[in-house]
C-alpha cells in the first residue's frame, strides 16, 4: 500500500516532496478578505451575519457565561477528565523547563545593557468546531500561554445548532485557565480577533487549527497580530529497523493517515522484510477504522516507502523531508537522536506511538508542517513571549567612546543621528 521510492531516485524524491506543499488559492483569500473587510466595518452585526450563514444560528451574545461553561463541562466523562488533568499536569512540567529570564549585563563602567522577556499581553485560540473536537488542542494552545504568564487567553469556537459550546472543550478551556470563551468561528472569528468588534476585544496573537479559511484569515491579519503558523495537512515519517514490529509500524503511519485525505505517512526502513509485512499490516489494520476510505485515500497519494542500506541514511532522507512527526523505532534510538536536524518531533523507540505526543506525554503537538521544521519549531512558551532590549550609558561612558559612534553616523550621512550624541559630549 505504500508507494515505494528508490533510494537513488532523488528527481521522484524531491517531487514528492514539492507535492506535499499546499498553497492557499486566490478565490479563498479573496473570499476571507470579504469577510475581514466586513467584520472590520460592521463589527458585531456582520459576525452575526456569518455566523448564521455558515454554522445556521443566530448568535446575539457571543461571550460564553461562566454558567454556561459549567454547565456544558459538567457534562463530560469523568475517566475523561481524569485524563485531561493528567495530561495538563504533563504539558505544564515539559513547558515550565521553557521559561527564560530578563537579564543585565555591565560591560565595563558606566555601561550596562540587558534584555526583558515580557509575556504577551493578549491570546487568542482558535479551536474548531463541528465533527472535528480537539479538546487536546485546547491544552496545547493554552497551557504555554499560561507558563508564558499572558495576562489575557481568549478562545473561539464556532457554536453548534443549539447555539452552545462542546462539552469537552468547555472542559478543557476550564483546565486550562482560559479567560474568556467566545461563539464564532471561521474566517469571522479570526478577524473579530485579529481588529476586535463591539463585545470581542482584539488580541495580540492568534493560534490554533481551522478549515482553509481559517488558515487564509490568519494569513491575511498577519502583521496587524502575530499567529503561530499556516499548517499543512498532518505527516508522520517512521524510521524502523529490522527489530521493529510491523504491527507497530502499521499503526503509527496510520494514525496520522486518519486525519485527512492529504496526509502523509512515510516508512523509512532498514528492512525488505518489513516493508512487505508493514503493508500486509496497513491492509488488516485499515479496514477496521470507520475512517477508512480517508486512509486509503491518504496512503494512496501520499504513503511512501524508501528502503535504506542503514539506519544513517535513513535519518538523511528524513532531515530532507522535515517531518512534522519523526518515530525512531530503532532498538537503540538515544545515539541517533543528535543526527536529526529537521524534524517538528520525535518519538523514540519501539514504544513511544505519536499518540503520546498528542495527547498526553507533556510535548507540544502543535507543530511545523510541509519541510517547515527545517526552520521552524514547535509551539511552546517562546511563543508567547516577545523580548526588549535595552542599555545605559553614563555620561562618562557617552565621552569615551562618542567620537566612534559620530564616526559611524556620519560615514552613514545620517547627521542627525551623529548630532544626539555630539550635543551631549559638549556639556
Amino acid at each position: 500500500m505504500l508507494k515505494r521510492i528508490d533510494r537513488t531516485a532523488t528527481k521522484q524524491l524531491r517531487e514528492y516532496l514539492d507535492s506535499r506543499s499546499q498553497e492557499i488559492s486566490s478565490d479563498i483569500l479573496v473570499r476571507a478578505n470579504d469577510i475581514i473587510a466586513a467584520i472590520r466595518r460592521d463589527g458585531d452585526q456582520a459576525a452575526r451575519e456569518y455566523t448564521e450563514k455558515f454554522d445556521g444560528i443566530r448568535i446575539e451574545n457571543f461571550r460564553v457565561s461562566e454558567e454556561e461553561i459549567d454547565e456544558a463541562a459538567s457534562k463530560c466523562d469523568a475517566f475523561f477528565m481524569e485524563s485531561m488533568k493528567k495530561a495538563k499536569e504533563n504539558i505544564e512540567f515539559f513547558h515550565r523547563a521553557q521559561i527564560q529570564n530578563s537579564y543585565i549585563l555591565q560591560k565595563e563602567f558606566g555601561i550596562f545593557l540587558g534584555q526583558r522577556v515580557i509575556p504577551l499581553d493578549s491570546v487568542g485560540i482558535y479551536v474548531p468546531g463541528g465533527r472535528a473536537q480537539y479538546p487536546s488542542s485546547v491544552l496545547m494552545n493554552a497551557v504555554p500561554a499560561k507558563v508564558a504568564g499572558v495576562r489575557r487567553i481568549v478562545m473561539v469556537t464556532p457554536p453548534n445548532k443549539e447555539g452552545t459550546i462542546n462539552p469537552n472543550i468547555a472542559f478543557a478551556a476550564r483546565l486550562a485557565g482560559v479567560d474568556e470563551i467566545y461563539k464564532i468561528g471561521g474566517a469571522q472569528a479570526v478577524a473579530a480577533l485579529a481588529y476586535g468588534t463591539e463585545s470581542i476585544p482584539a488580541v495580540d496573537k492568534i493560534v490554533g487549527p481551522g478549515n482553509i479559511y481559517v488558515a487564509a484569515a490568519k494569513k491575511l491579519v498577519y502583521g496587524k497580530v502575530d499567529i503561530d503558523m499556516i499548517a499543512g495537512p498532518s505527516e508522520i515519517l517512521v524510521i524502523a529497523d529490522e527489530g521493529a514490529d510491523p504491527e507497530y509500524v502499521a499503526a503509527d503511519l496510520l494514525s496520522q493517515a486518519e486525519h485527512d485525505p492529504m496526509a502523509s505517512a512515510i516508512l523509512l526502513t532498514t528492512g525488505e522484510d518489513l516493508l512487505a509485512e508493514v503493508n500486509q499490516q496497513l491492509r488488516i489494520q485499515t479496514d477496521r477504522l470507520p475512517k477508512k476510505e480517508i486512509v486509503e485515500s491518504s496512503l494512496r497519494d501520499y504513503g511512501t516507502a524508501i528502503v535504506c542500506g542503514s539506519v544513517e541514511e535513513c535519518i538523511d532522507f528524513a532531515n530532507a523531508i522535515a517531518p512534522e512527526h519523526l518515530e525512531l523505532m530503532t532498538a537503540d534510538p538515544m545515539p541517533y537522536l543528535n543526527r536529526v536536524r529537521n524534524a517538528g518531533s520525535v518519538f523514540l523507540g519501539y514504544y513511544t506511538c505519536e499518540s503520546i505526543g498528542d495527547y498526553f506525554g507533556g510535548t507540544n503537538h502543535v507543530l511545523p508542517t510541509s519541510g517547515t521544521a527545517r526552520f521552524s519549531s514547535a509551539l511552546g512558551v517562546d511563543a508567547f513571549i516577545k523580548k526588549s532590549s535595552f542599555l545605559y550609558y553614563t555620561k562618562e561612558a557617552l565621552d569615551n567612546y562618542g567620537d566612534h559612534i559620530v564616526s559611524m553616523a556620519e560615514e552613514e550621512q545620517l547627521r542627525a543621528h551623529a548630532n544626539a550624541a555630539r550635543v551631549r559630549m559638549k556639556k
